[in-house]
């Protein structure tokens, strides 16, 4: 009997576990080479494990929602094709994997029980095994726990978000006496407002939010609350662009293989204008700014499902267009195929979204966080514009669109933003029609 152990994989260098989130599989099912096993999720992205053997599953060795380690075995497939017997039909979790949700300790108080954490809790925010420990170690309340503003994808908390909330100083070494929280109620938070009650009426249709769809939920709420958000707007005359493609599109793609579209001629003006204006290009930590050294880019990508994902160009001033075409093409297939690596949306700075897409002229984007700005173009029209000349204004028909940008107000203030976006827009307009492709 030939058996091949499928492992979980490593989705990247800081990731050391993975959520199993669906099965495709079960014991006694015959599968092919690149068949999908299972769905797994980490802090950072999702992701479909295909099966590198044929074969028939022998075993399946944890359970949906099981946090495994990277490398540990989580099924076996028997490669001539005999199968499993019946008794082990039922998955079955290895000593050494570690369990979703703790066992609860009597003498902990609950409010300092952090390990009673499982992998989801009931609002569907994800808790990794290093965070939960972490929270445990160094006394943190699941109260605090929940508030921390999560770095990872769609919101979710990472060990360097943990991290932070310790060094801030604002961890619960042990919980305080009844006493001593009743002396002091005006240093009690403030009550998080909750939604209002909403009552279906007949005929109604009831959908479950997916997981994703929770999380992007939550990281939109979140960003609101963490940022002033303000949003500037500016119209831009790009005739000169739009020809320009016009009349190099069918060259571009024959020499390139990629098709040229509008959204590597904005990141060209964004990487420009971001490395003009550095104080756009940061985070925030508390009192501190991180003025980042690289400018990646991320551009927003609806999924099939109708959710969204924002892959990372990586240091989008160094590339010239046909570089940068070539990697948002990549992107956006491998987004929406489900193929995207952990790496490709890490380590943003910045974030594009294309509002004309879908014919819209003017929107105000949530920032990206833990990002200061995010930009939204909106749709190229054609509209009569008064044009000076030096005979005198004259009445024409120009290709203009809205570039609305989003900041926050904490670090970026109007001048700021304003003259930011405005470059942006320069860029656009005195485009150099003479460049090659």
């Amino acid at each position: 009997m030939a058996l091949f152990e499928i492992v979980m994989p490593k989705m990247g260098e800081s990731i050391q576990e993975a959520t199993i989130t669906k099965w495709f599989i079960k014991p006694g099912d015959t599968v092919e080479e690149d068949d999908t096993l299972l769905e797994i999720a980490t802090d950072k992205v999702d992701s479909e494990v295909p099966s590198p053997v044929d074969g028939v599953v022998k075993e399946v060795k944890f359970s949906v929602d099981d946090v495994v380690p990277v490398g540990e075995v989580i099924a076996i497939i028997d490669m001539d094709g005999e199968g499993g017997a019946a008794e082990e039909a039922a998955p079955a979790k290895t000593e050494s994997a570690p369990k979703a949700e703790a066992p609860v300790k009597e003498e902990q108080a609950p409010e300092t029980a952090s390990d009673e954490l499982s992998a989801r809790d009931d609002e569907g925010r994800f808790y990794s095994p290093v965070v939960r420990n972490m929270a445990k170690q160094h006394g943190i309340s699941k109260s605090d726990l929940d508030s921390i503003s999560g770095s990872g994808l769609n919101g979710r908390v990472t060990k360097e978000d943990v991290q932070a909330f310790i060094d801030g100083g604002a961890k619960a070494a042990a919980p305080a006496p009844a006493a001593a929280k009743s002396a002091a109620p005006a240093a009690a938070p403030a009550a998080k407002p909750s939604a209002p009650p909403v009552q279906s009426a007949d005929g109604d249709e009831i959908i479950e939010m997916g997981r994703m769809r929770k999380l992007i939920a939550d990281h939109m709420v979140m960003s609101k609350s963490v940022s002033p958000h303000v949003t500037s707007v500016v119209e831009a005359d790009v005739t000169k662009l739009v020809n320009w493609r016009n009349k190099t599109k069918g060259e571009f793609e024959k020499k390139y293989g990629t098709k040229l579209t509008f959204t590597p001629m904005f990141t060209e003006a964004v990487a420009k204008a971001l490395r003009d204006f550095p104080m756009v290009n940061v985070s925030v930590d508390g009192a501190k700014i991180i003025k980042r050294k690289h400018i990646n880019v991320g551009m927003a990508v609806a999924l099939p499902d109708d959710n969204l994902i924002v892959p990372v160009i990586k240091d989008a001033d160094t590339k010239n267009l046909a570089g940068l075409a070539s990697d948002i093409s990549t992107l956006a297939v491998k987004a929406r195929s489900n193929k995207l690596d952990p790496s490709d949306i890490q380590g943003g700075t910045f974030t594009i979204t294309n509002f004309g897409s879908f014919k819209g002229l003017i929107g105000t984007p949530i920032i990206n966080q833990p990002q200061v700005a995010i930009l939204a173009t909106g749709a190229i029209q054609k509209v009569p514009a008064v044009i000076e000349t030096p005979e005198g204004d004259v009445i024409a028909i120009r290709q203009k669109m809205y570039l609305s940008l989003s900041y926050d107000h904490r670090v970026v203030d109007g001048m700021l933003g304003g003259n930011f976006l405005k470059r942006i827009a320069d860029y656009l307009e005195e485009f150099d029609t003479s460049r090659t492709v």
